[in-house]
């Protein structure tokens, strides 16, 4: 895959090995810009490991990760916040001790205008609005979805123009699953691009305009979403149809 300049961020060619075992194998992505863009696969295909080459927790080669049609392979984490692209992690790694108010704050650390800070916060609020009595509690005190909510209201603080979702939906009651796919729709709709890792290949699929499908560390299909989520292939191996 060669540089697109139309495309918020390209993955490619991208090799990666944990010591001697490769994890993978020449992968090539793109999210085009106003996307949504879900990876899917088993567990072990590869897929969070994609994301930590691309928002810097994995080192990858530089021309292996465009940003904005530029080179920013191995750029450290704090380089690619400050240039737009933002991780929600799986697992949510919030700072539990702290309040939600703190944990959002902490996504805004690099905006000095505590008016754009305060704009931010309501708009979180927006999206989550069971977080406003939640505020000046601790994180760890949430339940599951409560967490994840504050995990992606977090990365929004950071106002980015690409956000990175690793697993958002894990664990989590179907109801929380729908919630976090209506924000994910409206995330886009605010204009930023997206990039959904899911084990939730149903939802994925559904929530998503792109898709690629990734087996041991290489990309096995890809398309329109909703071509993939009517493929019987697709549908035996991910969806359980």
């Amino acid at each position: 895959m060669s540089t697109d300049d139309t495309a918020t961020l390209q993955i490619i060619d991208l090799h990666i090995s944990y010591g001697t075992v490769p994890a993978l194998l020449g992968v090539d992505i793109q999210v085009p810009h106003g996307q949504i863009v879900t990876l899917i696969g088993a567990n072990g295909a590869g897929k969070s490991t994609v994301l930590k080459c691309a928002s810097g927790l994995l080192e990858a080669p530089r021309d292996a990760i465009c940003l904005f049609g530029e080179p920013v392979g191995g750029l450290p984490p704090d380089a690619l916040v400050s240039r737009g692209l933002v991780l929600v992690p799986e697992g949510r790694r919030l700072f539990g001790t702290m309040t939600v108010r703190e944990n959002f704050e902490m996504g805004a650390y690099l905006c000095p205008d505590r008016t754009v800070i305060r704009r931010s916060m309501d708009r979180c609020l927006g999206l989550f609005p069971d977080l406003e009595a939640k505020l000046d509690v601790p994180a760890h005190s949430l339940s599951g979805g409560q967490q994840q909510m504050v995990a992606v209201a977090r990365a929004l603080m950071a106002q980015p123009r690409v956000l990175l979702l690793d697993e958002p939906t894990i664990g989590l009651a179907p109801a929380l699953v729908a919630d976090i796919a209506r924000v994910i729709r409206e995330i886009s709709h605010d204009g930023v691009d997206v990039l959904l890792v899911e084990q939730n290949a149903e939802v994925a699929l559904d929530v998503a305009d792109i898709g690629y499908v990734l087996e041991n560390g290489v990309v096995v299909a890809q398309g329109p979403a909703k071509a993939l989520a009517s493929d019987d292939e697709v549908r035996r191996a991910y969806m359980g149809l």
